[in-house]
């Protein structure tokens, strides 16, 4: 079965907020090994972010899609001075280890040495997630040994994980 990926317009944001949400949150996320439903409830994402993410020139979303269905979706952030975020990476939990999730990443960080010039890339885990934090640092990842406070006003006992590799 062959992958495509392409970057999305605003015409796909109901479709990846499905995807995200499959993929975070709900019964449906524990078919995959990311699931963030055992540690978080709620959306985790609305349809107003969706919108801002897309429109935003400082941000692309990449999608992988597989017989025109989207199978999965990554979004890089420029920070500037060389710097970008790989975040929301997110795939089918039907299709988790697989080898998708990797690729995703390899075309991010294309993507954003292309577009913004980015020589490093970081990324926040959450700190309770240590299996997801060790998938990250086989890919290359180090921790900076920051931790950032849980970036949406929940409270949880959460702090997230700065990791960042050189794109370069």
């Amino acid at each position: 079965m062959t992958t495509t990926y392409r970057l999305a317009g605003p015409e796909d944001a109901l479709a990846l907020r499905a995807l995200i949400e499959s993929g975070y949150r709900g019964d449906r996320s524990r078919l995959g090994w990311t699931s963030e439903a055992d540690f978080l409830e709620g959306d985790r994402t609305t349809p107003e972010e969706i919108a801002a993410m897309l429109s935003d020139p400082e941000k692309r979303v990449l999608l992988a899609e597989r017989d025109s269905a989207l199978v999965g979706t990554v979004t890089i952030t420029d920070l500037g001075d060389g710097r970008a975020y790989l975040g929301l990476l997110c795939v089918d939990p039907a299709l988790q280890a697989a080898g998708l999730g990797r690729a995703l990443i390899t075309r991010a960080e294309e993507l954003a040495a292309r577009d913004f010039a980015a020589r490093t890339m970081e990324m926040t885990v959450i700190d309770a997630r240590a299996e997801l934090i060790a998938y990250y640092e086989r890919r290359g990842y180090t921790r900076t040994g920051e931790l950032r406070p849980f970036p949406l006003p929940m409270d949880v006992p959460y702090k997230m994980v700065v990791l960042e590799r050189s794109i370069s």
